[in-house]
């Protein structure tokens, strides 16, 4: 009974049943008769050819979209009549209808976001009700981040939602590095380690940076084809490991009073930021993806601006200048990305191609 096997194979991708269950009920179903006289052309999803599109599993249609409208607003209009605390009963409980039940993947998507927002509104509340006073190091900001693992890994724990397990980490990340600097603060004895060396706390940055794109390649590689929720992690993991790798890179460079301020004036600075976004977006057609080049998009709008900003033309001019090198940029790496990933993988070796997804 194939076509039965590739139903309870889908289930048990999709989380809805164990492993175990799927191999006790195959022969149990078929015991008793249970047919599947016209297999939907889903069901032979991981056998169909791979697709470079590299569209995540939560973009399913408008019904989903129509929810997730009522979700935002709803939240919304509870954060703003009644408590804060009001806001996460009611996550919980749509959760438990839209994600456990109903299995809706944007919806679960938006939950989450709300969540990550309601912790950290919460926790700048029950902290000093601010969120400008987190400086990273200090006591306060790992008690500040401490809450996004935690409560964002019990979500995960509950729902499964891929966004809540990336989140998770990402947060972890941001603990770990809250934890070896207050270690290298307690070692030298100094409380604003992080303040009187910014050469070692951007080199511990880069090293987490570094880190979570690994795990994130992790995730990548043991779904090459992108069809388990694996993809859907890697996918997120990526979005926040290319923007973590790009400005940590450029505070290694030197810059200091802001990135925006900095990419004003042209120096060795944009040159650099330059370079480094060239560098995420071979990196992006490498492992095929669009949203690890996406992410470093406004910088390198920003450092075509502060080269454009030294000539004599006017405000408009430039910035529309701006506008149009970085709009050309991305139509030619939108349009032209297959046949530049079949360019740049032809270069690697043939063990390297075979790890990842098909050029």
């Amino acid at each position: 009974m194939p076509e039965l096997k590739l139903i309870l194979d889908e289930a048990e991708r999709e989380g809805i049943i164990a492993r175990q269950a799927a191999d006790r009920l195959l022969p149990f179903l078929i015991a008793r008769g249970v047919k599947v006289d016209q297999p939907s052309p889903e069901l032979h999803r991981p056998l169909a050819p791979f697709s470079d599109t590299e569209t995540p599993s939560f973009v399913r249609g408008f019904h989903d979209v129509l929810i997730t409208i009522g979700i935002i607003v709803a939240l919304a209009g509870l954060w703003g009549i009644a408590s804060i605390y009001a806001v996460l009963p009611a996550i919980v409980v749509l959760a438990e209808i839209l994600v456990r039940r109903q299995r809706l993947a944007l919806p679960a998507v938006a939950l989450t976001i709300a969540l990550a927002v309601w912790t950290a509104s919460s926790a700048a509340q029950w902290l000093d009700d601010s969120l400008s006073f987190v400086a990273i190091g200090g006591n306060v900001a790992l008690q500040y981040t401490l809450a996004f693992p935690v409560v964002l890994g019990l979500f995960y724990l509950l729902y499964r939602v891929p966004l809540a397990l990336a989140l998770t980490i990402m947060g972890a990340a941001v603990v770990f590095l809250q934890l070896v600097l207050r270690a290298l603060g307690w070692l030298t004895g100094d409380p604003l380690f992080e303040v009187n060396h910014p050469l070692v706390l951007s080199i511990i940055a880069i090293a987490c940076a570094v880190g979570l794109f690994a795990l994130a390649m992790t995730f990548d590689l043991r779904d090459p084809l992108r069809r388990t929720v694996n993809s859907d992690v890697a996918f997120w993991l990526h979005l926040g490991a290319a923007p973590a790798l790009l400005y940590s890179v450029i505070s290694l460079a030197g810059l200091s009073g802001g990135t925006l301020a900095a990419l004003q004036t042209v120096s060795f600075r944009t040159p650099v930021v330059i370079a480094t976004v060239i560098a995420l977006m071979l990196i992006g057609l490498v492992i095929d993806r669009r949203a690890f080049v996406t992410s470093g998009l406004v910088s390198l709008g920003f450092a075509v601006y502060g080269i454009f900003r030294q000539g004599d033309a006017r405000v408009d001019t430039y910035i529309y200048i701006t506008l149009l090198t970085v709009g050309v940029i991305v139509l030619v790496i939108g349009t032209g990305w297959m046949p530049l990933r079949r360019f740049v993988m032809r270069r690697l070796p043939v063990a390297i191609q075979e790890k990842l997804p098909p050029a």
